[in-house]
């Protein structure tokens, strides 16, 4: 029997290491955990994450500080560490918390979603793990030019984005329901955004059949992995007090997307991993080409794959499906190709055996030794302590600014 204790910091990755851990095979025990962080899940966040997986079938993972994570590693001995984690939260919890113990465990962290373009900065953070997985086999290249040109010792594995499958098995209920999946990052302007409420406005009004409907991925008083500056409930509430919008014409909701996809005649994002839930269930889709299609956009992977579509295009219902070429390039790969379980076997019996070999971080030395602090402080402090910090540093920094 091998030891699995996996890690989350946030809720998508909460929700990715809860899949992932599905994927392993009969034998392996796992243990998953949530790390005390300000962008640590809500209870409901958590309850949303795990839903549709073992872990959602036994009690909630804790919630627990830095040191309390070590002590469960000691306690428990894990064969392998999934840092399912925000990058400086990976690099931390591999290159300080988890140091030094023994037997050494194998560690394997990955990317929750769409990671293309693949970036220098991912890599750099998860550069002392031992395995790196991605989901696609283009992310697998990109990736694996860049850990080579950083000189990574660790290696990259490809799995199938873990509630692919169990979507692709479910029959389209013919629902009613239209979602609209929001992403913190992008659009970034205020303006953008009313755009789009606006648009998805004028579908529900010429549409009284459809059940419009803005899946949240936090509550305006919850944390998520990115912050968001103009979050779309308030964006509403202050369209519908100017008159712009019928109050009731949309809704909003939070809860577990594939409990929303069940119900779903159509889908709508600007750039979400949800837009491959959506083509897992084979709900027609679109992709916003409003905003442009960029790597900034976080959307460039979509590009060619027939999902692109405009604002007009919601406001009429107009919705599309992907190309068979675009699937098997991008996600939807054979599931035999999926490699990460039969390469994380081996190392465990390298770890057992006292043969594997310690992985070079690419973050040690001094140039570096001042954001692992800060990173350290953002898992042993607890959330408060730390906004005060943040507000008491940011009032320094203007006053400073005033008087030079």
């Amino acid at each position: 029997m091998s030891r699995v204790l996996a890690v989350a910091d946030s809720d998508s990755y909460l929700k990715w290491a809860a899949g992932l851990l599905d994927q392993l095979p009969p034998g392996w025990d796992p243990t998953l955990a949530v790390v005390r962080t300000p962008i640590a899940p809500s209870a409901g966040q958590i309850a949303a994450a795990v839903s549709g997986t073992r872990a959602g079938a036994a009690e909630p993972p804790a919630v627990v500080s830095a040191r309390a994570l070590r002590r469960i590693a000691e306690r428990t001995s894990p064969d392998v560490v999934l840092v399912a984690c925000t990058g400086p939260v990976v690099d931390v919890l591999v290159s300080e918390v988890f140091e030094g113990l023994r037997p050494r465990p194998v560690f394997v962290s990955g990317l929750p979603g769409i990671s293309i373009p693949a970036t220098e900065k991912a890599w750099l953070y998860r550069g002392g793990c031992d395995l790196f997985v991605v989901h696609s086999g283009r992310e697998v290249e990109e990736f694996g030019r860049i850990g080579r040109e950083l000189g990574a010792e660790g290696s990259m594995a490809l799995a199938r984005l873990p509630y692919l499958d169990s979507l692709t098995s479910v029959t389209p209920a013919g629902g009613d329901r239209v979602v609209f999946a929001t992403q913190a990052k992008v659009p970034k302007r205020r303006e953008d955004r009313e755009s789009i409420l606006l648009a998805l406005a004028a579908l529900a009004d010429t549409r009284p059949d459809l059940d419009v409907v803005v899946k949240l991925r936090a509550l305006e008083n919850e944390r998520q992995t990115h912050n968001e500056r103009y979050h779309y409930q308030r964006l509403w509430r202050e369209l519908a007090e100017a008159g712009a919008v019928r109050p009731d014409a949309v809704r909003f909701a939070a809860g577990a997307m594939h409990e929303h996809l069940a119900a779903a005649a159509a889908f709508v994002t600007v750039s979400s991993t949800a837009a491959l839930e959506a083509i897992a269930g084979r709900v027609p889709l679109l992709v916003l080409s409003d905003f442009g299609v960029s790597a900034e956009m976080i959307n460039l992977v979509f590009e060619d794959s027939g999902c692109l579509g405009t604002l007009e295009d919601v406001a009429r219902g107009v919705f599309r499906r992907p190309t068979a070429a675009w699937c098997e390039a991008n996600y939807f790969h054979d599931a035999a190709a999926s490699d990460w379980v039969d390469r994380l076997a081996p190392l465990v019996e390298e770890a057992r055996s006292g043969r594997l070999r310690p992985v070079r971080a690419l973050l040690d030395g001094p140039a570096h030794a001042a954001a692992r602090r800060r990173a350290r402080l953002r898992v042993e402090l607890p959330p408060n302590v730390l906004r005060i910090g943040y507000r008491a540093g940011r009032r320094v920094r203007r006053y400073m600014k005033a008087i030079r």
